[in-house]
């Protein structure tokens, strides 16, 4: 019997006229009777991270799990962690000390840099690379997109935004050095063509959807090709995938075809973007799971929403707006509005971390080889403090991670000591990182591995 080391190259591309569709990790990738075959996700060391930003800080009395070291119990906020608890970590007293004066443009800028904003009106604004450009210039150099920046927001303020602070702070979670903001993408039809489609500018992408009805259909023939070479196990594998595209895609057809009269102030909403929050926010994850599983990208960052965003929840029972419920003055009815509004975010993610923890890569999930950092820049947002931020850590960084647990420091901890210890989970080595004094060591500690 002849046994060869041939496979399908991790880089194949199904194409079409003006597209082309990236594959998820298949068997017939992996090498036979190599020791990257028994290993999960070796052939490419298959690392992601991803970064949520959730505005505005939180309730910490609803937030904070009620057990000093497991989720064996959650708390209010986080129960809709209940069903991947056992891949989530949260964290307590971590600090942003470089956000101080404490203001909103700072929370937002520090979350990923760590470092403090240059005071400015204008457009000589500076900050430092942010961490997750610093894990895109290592594990995003073999994929189509380095990294990919999304937000929930489509209008970018410009200008002065809050107490002498450029509104690109607000704006941008991203920077690829300290003078350049990366913007992030809101429209989902547009991500979905930068990942699917042949790029080009915005006004290209858009030109290019009145040339075909469905991406998957240029590429047909094929598709019937590569399944007439793939066992059981990758032709399942592949079908899933898109099928998780074909809906993704008919999601958003069905949004440009249904969006109408918009009774939000926003005026200029694009055709394609849904109503609804849940349902625009549920696209924009959905389109993270189809780029992390197709490797088109391993970087994501996405802000929830900006900043001093005035957004309502009626989907929840919250019609006051986000910003001046946050300013609450110890109300109880307003905390107990801003803890519903961050118990639906959290939803939002739970049920993103779900979706992933279901769909399978090698020997494991796509949660099991992935790594996500959620949380805010901002503690207590009654007084604008950068002390007990939320935060959570989910996945399995390819074995390099468990969940279950809940860290809580004695005293206030950098959370760039998170960060740096995120970047070494996903194959990223440094000493330090902005204000970091250290790792959190207990992400390291009495790994089951």
């Amino acid at each position: 019997m002849m046994i060869t080391k041939k496979s399908l190259p991790r880089r194949t591309f199904l194409r079409g006229l003006g597209a082309s569709v990236s594959l998820p990790l298949l068997d017939a990738m992996i090498p036979s009777m190599t020791a990257a075959a028994q290993t999960v996700a070796a052939p490419s060391k298959l690392r992601r991270i991803g970064y949520v930003y959730m505005p505005m800080g939180c309730d910490v009395t609803r937030w904070t799990p009620p057990n000093a070291n497991t989720l064996e119990e959650l708390s209010p906020t986080l129960s809709p962690l209940a069903k991947v608890k056992d891949s989530v970590t949260a964290i307590t007293n971590l600090e942003l000390k470089n956000a101080y004066p404490g203001t909103h443009a700072t929370s937002n800028s520090a979350f990923l840099s760590a470092v403090t904003a240059k005071r400015t009106e204008s457009t000589d604004y500076f900050l430092g690379t942010t961490v997750d450009q610093i894990a895109a210039s290592t594990i995003g150099q073999k994929t189509q997109l380095p990294s990919l920046e999304l937000a929930m927001d489509l209008l970018a303020t410009v200008g002065q935004c809050d107490n002498g602070y450029a509104c690109v702070y607000q704006n941008n979670l991203s920077w690829s050095s300290p003078t350049t903001p990366l913007p992030a993408e809101a429209h989902p039809r547009i991500v979905f063509e930068t990942l699917f489609g042949e790029g080009g500018s915005v006004a290209q992408r858009k030109a290019n959807l009145a040339k075909r009805a469905s991406l998957l259909d240029s590429v047909t023939e094929e598709i019937t090709r590569l399944k007439n070479t793939l066992g059981p196990s990758d032709q399942n594998k592949l079908t899933q995938y898109l099928d998780s595209i074909r809906e993704v895609e008919r999601r958003i057809q069905q949004a440009e075809s249904t969006t109408s009269d918009n009774p939000l102030p926003d005026l200029d909403r694009p055709k394609g973007v849904p109503a609804a929050y849940a349902d625009h926010a549920k696209l924009m994850f959905d389109l993270q799971l189809l780029a992390f599983q197709g490797d088109i990208t391993r970087v994501i960052t996405f802000q929830l929403a900006r900043e001093t965003s005035n957004r309502t929840y009626p989907e929840v029972g919250v019609s006051d707006p986000h910003h001046p419920l946050t300013h609450h003055g110890n109300d109880p009815d307003k905390i107990a509005k801003v803890a519903k509004i961050n118990q639906f975010h959290v939803s939002l993610f739970a049920d993103f971390l779900e979706k992933m923890q279901a769909t399978p890569e090698a020997d494991g999930t796509l949660l099991d080889h992935s790594l996500y950092l959620y949380g805010s820049g901002m503690g207590n947002p009654n007084v604008h403090d950068h002390t007990n931020l939320p935060i959570l850590v989910a996945g399995g960084a390819a074995g390099n991670m468990r969940g279950g647990r809940h860290i809580r420091y004695d005293k206030p901890t950098p959370l760039a000591n998170l960060h740096l210890t995120l970047l070494n989970k996903a194959g990223v080595n440094l000493d330090s990182f902005a204000d970091s004094n250290g790792q959190v060591d207990e992400l390291f500690g009495a790994l089951d591995v």
